[in-house]
C-alpha cells in the first residue's frame, strides 16, 4: 500500500492530470532534467579525502552506486578515490551533462567559464561568498548567472547544499547528514525542495524517522538561476514523485511560484509547505488595518491557500504530513472514525476533531451492541473506547476495528481512522497479534486512510508505511495528519490562476488623498458608497444634513488622518441641524487638539443607516506577490478580532465568494439570532472592483473600505482609505 495512488490524488485528479504546462513552467523547469537525472556528472574540485567539501559528493556517489558516468576535475591527481582524474573539466573527452563546482569563491568564476564552454547542461555551485555577502558578491552572482543564461546552462546555486536522487544514486551534496550514524536516504515518493540546505536535510531525516524515503532532495541556496519555485515545477511532472514538501525563507518570483503550486494542484500532488522568516510591513502600510494585518506573510498564506498546498508550521507537522501522504489512499471526505484503547485518549481526538472540522458519526446500533457483546463496559459509538481489556485479549482491539469499520465490500464508513494503540508495538507479542489483523482490515477497507498513534522504532514505522499505516506518536498529532490528508482528498480541483486582467494602467491625483478623493476614484472603479456631501463649516454641514436626511453621520476631511475615531473625528447619530452645527465644532476642536500637524478640509456629511453587517474590504500590494484582498468582519475592532482572509488579484467573483466563506464568522453573514442573511454577491463584486483597481495604479499601496456595509440586499461603503506607495 506504500505510495500515493491515483486514486488519492483528490477529485478530478485524472482530468487534471492531461493538463499542459504552461510555456511559464516549461521555461521554469528546462534543463533540470540534468540537475535531478544527470548521466554523468564532473566534480570541479574533487578531493582525494572523501571528508573534505570537495570529496563528498564523489564519496556518496560511489557508495550509492551512482549509474552515470563520474570525472574528478583535480589539477594535478591523476586519480581521485579510484578514478581517473582531469585537470581541467576541458579535458574531459566525453560530454558532461552536470558539473558539480566545489572551489574557493575567487576560483569559481572560471571554473563556472570552463563548464560552459565544456557545454553542461546545469552546474551545481557548493562556492559560498557571493550574494549572501553585500554589493560586491552579488555583483560577481549575477554576472555568472548572466553568463549562464546567455549559454542556455542551468545555475544551482552558488552557496547551495545540492541535489540527492538515491534512486539513480545521484548525491551531487556535500552534506553532513550522510556521514553520521543515520539511515542512508532510501527512495521513496516524496520530493523536497527548499532554500535552506540545513533545513532540507533536517527535513530528510525526520522523514526517514518516519519510514518515509525520497524521490528527490534539491537545496537551492542562493538562487542565481534555479529557484524553489522552478525545483516544485520539475517534482510536479516528474512520476517518480507524489508528495512535495517544500521549504521557503523568501521568493522573488511570486506569479512563478503561484504557478508552480497550481501545477502541483493540476497534477495531483499534495504540496507540504513551511514559509518561515517575517519582516516587517511598510511604514506606508501600517496606516491601514490591511496593511498592518497583512504584514509580509499574507501574500505566501494566500498563495497556499490557492493551490491547496497544507501550510506546516514546524519541521515535524511537515514530516508527518508529507509521510502521511504516502500511506495509502487521501480521504475523499471527512468522516472520522476513532478507536482508542483508553477513553482519554478518544476524548482528546474527538476535541481535535472538532476543532478541525472533522465529522465523528457514530456507527449503528447493531454494529454498537456487537461492540458490547465483546466488552460490556467499552464505550461503542465513536470514539469507541475498547478499554484496557485489550491488554489480556489482543484479538479485541482489532475485532472491535473491524465491527466499528463494517462489511468488506460495503461503502465506507468511514474516510479516515485514527487508533490510539499506546503500547502494542513495544509489546513483540502483541505486535505480532495485531499487525496481520490491521492488514486484513487495511486490505478489506481501500480507500479508507487508516493511521496509527502509538509508540514505534523507525524500523516499525518503515515497514507500517509500506503496509497503507501511518505511525505517529503523539494522538494529537495523528489528528492533525488526518486533517492534512481530509484537506488533500477532498479539495476540488482548481484552474491555473489567469492572468490580470488587461487593465490599462492610471495614475492617481498628485499629494495625498483624503477621504472624499478615495471615495471618488473607487467608486468610479464600481464600488458603491452611500452618499456623501463635503462641509467647509458648521453651516454647511447642517444644510447638507438636512438635505441628506436625519439621522447623520459627521466626519473629518483631512489626507493625513487615515484613523479619524482615533483622534475624535466622527460622531454618529445626530438627529437635528443643530446637534449637526455643535458636533462640527467640537470634532474639529478635539482633532486639532489630537493631530495639530493634520491637515484639515472640513467634513464629510452621510445619512446613518441601519441594519447590515459591518465588513473590511482592502487590498495591500505584497513586495513579492502584488496585490492582496482582504476580507473580514468590519469596523473598529478589525485588528482586535483579526478574522479576515487573504486571497491574490486577479480576482474572479468565485474566488471572492470563497474568501467571504472562509472566514470564521460567516455565520454573521448568513443570517444569525434572526437576522437576515447579507448579499454576500454584492460583497464579492465591491473585492474585484478593489483588486481591478490596485492592479491599474501599480503605485497604490493599501486601499481600504472600512466599513462595508453589508446589506440583505447589495452593500455600501461608508468609508475609504488609498495610500500610495513611498
Amino acid at each position: 500500500m506504500g505510495g500515493l495512488s491515483a486514486s488519492g490524488a483528490g477529485a478530478g485528479a485524472d482530468d487534471a492530470a492531461s493538463r499542459r504546462p504552461r510555456p511559464e513552467e516549461e521555461e521554469a523547469a528546462r534543463g533540470l532534467d540534468a540537475l535531478f537525472r544527470p548521466r554523468s556528472v564532473a566534480i570541479v574540485g574533487a578531493s582525494t579525502d572523501p571528508r573534505k567539501l570537495g570529496g563528498r559528493p564523489l564519496a556518496n556517489m560511489l557508495r550509492a552506486g551512482f549509474r552515470g558516468r563520474l570525472y574528478p576535475v583535480h589539477p594535478s591527481a591523476r586519480e581521485v578515490q579510484g578514478l581517473p582524474a582531469f585537470p581541467g573539466i576541458e579535458d574531459i573527452p566525453e560530454p558532461v551533462e552536470q558539473a558539480i563546482i566545489a572551489v574557493p569563491a575567487a576560483a569559481a568564476p572560471a571554473a563556472l567559464d570552463a563548464a560552459i564552454r565544456k557545454g553542461v547542461g546545469v552546474v551545481v555551485m557548493f562556492s559560498s561568498g557571493f550574494g549572501e555577502l553585500g554589493a560586491e558578491g552579488r555583483a560577481v552572482q549575477e554576472a555568472m548567472a548572466a553568463r549562464c543564461r546567455a549559454a542556455g546552462v542551468r545555475l544551482l546555486g552558488p552557496n547551495c547544499l545540492g541535489v540527492m536522487n538515491p534512486a539513480d544514486g545521484v548525491f551531487a551534496t556535500f552534506s553532513s547528514s550522510l556521514t553520521g550514524s543515520r539511515a542512508w536516504p532510501r527512495p521513496g515518493r516524496i520530493g523536497i525542495a527548499t532554500q535552506s540546505g540545513a533545513v532540507g536535510t533536517y527535513c530528510l531525516t525526520l522523514l526517514a524517522d518516519r519510514g518515509a524515503g525520497i524521490s528527490h532532495y534539491v537545496a537551492t541556496g542562493n538562487e542565481a538561476d534555479v529557484d524553489v519555485a522552478a525545483c516544485i515545477a520539475w517534482l510536479a511532472e516528474d512520476a517518480a514523485t507524489g508528495v512535495i514538501l517544500t521549504c521557503l525563507e523568501g521568493c522573488r518570483d511570486g506569479a512563478r511560484l503561484r504557478r508552480a503550486l497550481a501545477l502541483c494542484a493540476a497534477r495531483g500532488k499534495p504540496v507540504v509547505a513551511m514559509k518561515v522568516g517575517v519582516s516587517e510591513a511598510g511604514a506606508a502600510a501600517t496606516l491601514s488595518h490591511t496593511g498592518t494585518l497583512a504584514g509580509s506573510d499574507a501574500g505566501y498564506q494566500a498563495a497556499f491557500e490557492e493551490a491547496g498546498a497544507w501550510r506546516a508550521r514546524s519541521l515535524e507537522e511537515a514530516a508527518d504530513v508529507a509521510a502521511a501522504c504516502t500511506a495509502g489512499p487521501l480521504p475523499r471526505g471527512r468522516r472520522l472514525g476513532v478507536v482508542t484503547v483508553s477513553g482519554g485518549a478518544g476524548a482528546l481526538l474527538a476535541d481535535e476533531a472538532a476543532a478541525r472540522g472533522l465529522e465523528l458519526p457514530q456507527i449503528p446500533e447493531e454494529a454498537q451492541r456487537a461492540i458490547l457483546a465483546l466488552v460490556p463496559f467499552a464505550s461503542p459509538r465513536n470514539p469507541v473506547d475498547a478499554t484496557a481489556q485489550t491488554g489480556n485479549d489482543r484479538t479485541l482491539l482489532t475485532r472491535m476495528m473491524a465491527i466499528m469499520l463494517g462489511e468488506q465490500g460495503a461503502r465506507a464508513r468511514f474516510d479516515v481512522v485514527v487508533a490510539f494503540l499506546a503500547f502494542v508495538a513495544e509489546n513483540a507479542e502483541a505486535f505480532a497479534t495485531v499487525l496481520p489483523a490491521l492488514e486484513t482490515l487495511r486490505g478489506e477497507h481501500p480507500r479508507t486512510a487508516f493511521l496509527l498513534a502509538m509508540r514505534g522504532t523507525p524500523e516499525q514505522r518503515r515497514m507500517l508505511l509500506e503496509k497503507g499505516f501511518f505511525l505517529c506518536e503523539d494522538p494529537s498529532e495523528a489528528l492533525r495528519a488526518a486533517a492534512a490528508l481530509v484537506h488533500f482528498g477532498t479539495r476540488l480541483p482548481q484552474p491555473a490562476p489567469a492572468p490580470p486582467p488587461a487593465v490599462a494602467p492610471r495614475r492617481l491625483p498628485e499629494g495625498p488623498l483624503d477621504e472624499a478623493a478615495a471615495r471618488r476614484l473607487l467608486a468610479e472603479a464600481g464600488v458603491p458608497f452611500v452618499a456623501a456631501r463635503i462641509a467647509r463649516g458648521a453651516a454647511e454641514a447642517a444644510e447638507a444634513a438636512a438635505a441628506l436626511g436625519f439621522p447623520v453621520a459627521l466626519k473629518v476631511l483631512s489626507p493625513d488622518l487615515a484613523h479619524k475615531s482615533d483622534v475624535g473625528g466622527v460622531r454618529l447619530g445626530l438627529r437635528d441641524a443643530r446637534e449637526v452645527a455643535a458636533a462640527y465644532e467640537a470634532m474639529l476642536g478635539a482633532v486639532r487638539a489630537a493631530a495639530p500637524q493634520a491637515r484639515i478640509e472640513g467634513a464629510l456629511v452621510s445619512p446613518m443607516l441601519q441594519g447590515g453587517v459591518e465588513t473590511v474590504l482592502g487590498v495591500h500590494r505584497d513586495p513579492v506577490f502584488g496585490p492582496v484582498a482582504m476580507f473580514g468582519l468590519g469596523g473598529v475592532f478589525v485588528e482586535v478580532f483579526r478574522d479576515v482572509a487573504f486571497r491574490l488579484a486577479p480576482l474572479s467573483r468565485a474566488q471572492a465568494l470563497a474568501q467571504i466563506d472562509s472566514i470564521r464568522g460567516r455565520a454573521l453573514l448568513e443570517g444569525a439570532r434572526g437576522r437576515p442573511a447579507v448579499d454576500k454577491g454584492a460583497i464579492a463584486d465591491a473585492l474585484v472592483a478593489l483588486t481591478r483597481f490596485a492592479l491599474a495604479h501599480p503605485e497604490v499601496a493599501s486601499v481600504e473600505i472600512n466599513p462595508f456595509l453589508a446589506l440583505p440586499e447589495g452593500g455600501l461603503g461608508l468609508d475609504a482609505v488609498v495610500l500610495r506607495s513611498g
